[in-house]
């Protein structure tokens, strides 16, 4: 049954085996067909937040409601709307590709009639067609995490769970996982919570991250928002702009939040206190000038990863 809001809601969820807290009360809204990256080491919380997601430890303190419903209460509502692919994934060896299909689709109570062409579609999109009748226990791991993907979209779920689905995948298939996680999104509207340390990856499809330290949330925003901001706190961006003028110059320096705008040549830098790339692009336009290029601080999202963790980044 479909549910209107957040497919992720959670306020103040914490999580403590005596005296030590491993997620720290944490804030977070996830919507509809958004691509999530969840980030942090080892140890800092993202695997145990996944764990009260779906129900498979309950909170200590704070609240999480998945698709609408409380995965401590009501875990099986949960598992019905949300598919969740786990580092290691587990099949029957001894069974095909595609008898494990059925099997998950028979424990979902989905109809032999329904199940069989989804199946065959599905491994056609992970490019297992040609295995789908070879012992599981034949495929290398990379075929695995495929397969494994496979099994979590059979019955069609409003969110996806990842977690590190990259592992054992070689450079084409990363950009072809990259490609699916984009297509689940932008095309199905499917929500994809994506827990993985390619931060590479994370900055090319996901819409907002998350950095886990210790617990906390300590940093949570969108790609661009956090790549814009300075170490000194507040945002950077550099504009090359074809026939700027004097009446730009006061315009950029104009918007709101801006502390400064600076230009040389067609180099233009705006320091703000706020993201302000959209209506700086719009002031290029409307003095008629040309906007060739636009840079937000010139930082990466591993930049902003190693700034909380020099010591846990290989």
């Amino acid at each position: 049954m479909s549910t209107a809001g957040p497919l992720i809601e959670a306020q103040g969820l914490t999580k403590r085996y005596g005296a030590f807290t491993a997620v720290d009360g944490i804030d977070l809204t996830i919507g509809e067909g958004e691509v999530f990256g969840f980030l942090g080491p080892n140890g800092s919380g993202k695997s145990t937040s996944i764990l009260m997601m779906l129900g498979l430890t309950e909170p200590t303190d704070g609240t999480v409601r998945v698709c609408g419903h409380d995965p401590s209460r009501n875990p099986l509502a949960v598992k019905r709307q949300v598919g969740y692919l786990p580092e290691s994934v587990g099949f029957y060896g001894d069974m095909t590709g595609a008898q494990n299909l059925r099997f998950t689709a028979e424990l979902n109570g989905i109809p032999r009639r329904d199940a069989e062409p989804r199946i065959a579609e599905l491994l056609d999109t992970v490019e297992l067609e040609d295995a789908a009748n070879q012992p599981v226990g034949q495929y290398s791991r990379g075929m695995r995490q495929r397969l494994g993907l496979a099994d979590v979209l059979l019955k069609q779920p409003r969110l996806v769970i990842l977690d590190d689905p990259t592992l054992g995948l070689d450079p084409a298939g990363i950009v072809w996982l990259l490609g699916i996680i984009e297509e689940l999104s932008a095309r199905q509207g499917i929500a994809v919570f994506l827990s993985s340390h390619q931060l590479q990856e994370v900055q090319r499809v996901c819409h907002r991250v998350g950095i886990m330290s210790h617990g906390k949330l300590v940093l949570e925003g969108t790609v661009a928002a956090l790549t814009a901001q300075t170490d000194a706190g507040g945002f950077r961006i550099t504009l090359k702009v074809e026939g700027a003028n004097a009446a730009l110059d006061t315009a950029l320096a104009a918007l709101p939040s801006v502390r400064e705008a600076t230009r040389s040549g067609i180099d233009v830098v705006i320091e703000s206190d706020e993201d302000v790339r959209a209506a700086a692009a719009a002031a290029v336009h409307e003095h008629g000038s040309r906007l060739l290029e636009m840079r937000a601080n010139d930082r990466t999202l591993e930049d902003i990863y190693l700034r909380y963790f020099q010591e846990a980044v290989a």
